[in-house]
């Protein structure tokens, strides 16, 4: 766990594809959005105990896109914190396993190391634990401190979060920094030209700080390595 900003906390590991969460504090709660690859969520709840909190003062879990990467710790931990589970329209049936998350091209598009990551999503494994979704979330929404964009693309119901006092972006899938620095895997943007836009929104943002879904968060120059991807 790394504090990227007063707060701000991301977690991560090499699991479904150096992928990351991030924890956020504010007013006494605490907010998570995604939950990694491990349906135990032993990653989170490490985190939580190592802030010296509760996992009952976990009071809110977004999730940015219903793939598997970034929802298997979910169920886990709804039963342990009884937070409310967040979403946006579009992924909440696949969230709750009630439709399953569109295929993508098994073709190389990008680089072989994301080869796994395809095959898994277009063969539906490893599947996750069901949840459902208590509330959903859409642009211009808050979510605890943070502002929800909706941002798709790299699915329809794709969601960012953006924190403008801490200048802080959380770009999902839009962005990532493995295997290499890009506007997102490219074998998995179901919507090039959504996507496009998507990015351009982001980027608008100027963050100084941006978390992202696979990699490490991009914490220098951010907002130019930003605006370079959304040409």
């Amino acid at each position: 766990m790394i504090e990227l900003a007063p707060g701000i906390h991301r977690l991560g590991h090499g699991a479904g594809g150096r992928v990351s969460a991030f924890l956020v504090e504010d007013g006494g709660e605490l907010s998570l959005v995604d939950t990694l690859f491990e349906s135990d969520a032993r990653l989170v709840l490490e985190a939580i105990r190592g802030l010296g909190r509760s996992v009952t003062d976990l009071k809110r879990i977004a999730i940015t896109h219903a793939h598997r990467s970034h929802l298997g710790g979910l169920a886990a931990l709804k039963r342990a914190s009884g937070a409310a589970v967040y979403a946006h329209a579009w992924e909440a049936d696949i969230v709750s396993a009630d439709r399953r998350a569109q295929p993508v091209t098994l073709l190389p598009k990008q680089s072989l190391k994301l080869i796994p990551f395809q095959l898994g999503l277009r063969l539906n494994r490893p599947k996750h634990v069901p949840c459902p979704v208590d509330e959903g979330l859409d642009d211009g929404d808050t979510f605890g401190p943070l502002q929800v964009l909706h941002a798709p693309g790299h699915s329809p119901g794709h969601l960012a979060f953006s924190w403008p006092e801490r200048s802080f972006l959380i770009s999902g899938d839009a962005i990532a920094t493995w295997p290499s620095l890009c506007a997102g895997w490219t074998a998995f943007t179901l919507n090039r030209t959504q996507h496009a836009v998507s990015l351009r929104r982001m980027a608008a943002l100027d963050a100084r700080i941006v978390g992202v879904g696979h990699g490490e968060p991009i914490t220098e120059d951010a907002a130019d390595r930003v605006h370079a991807l959304a040409v």
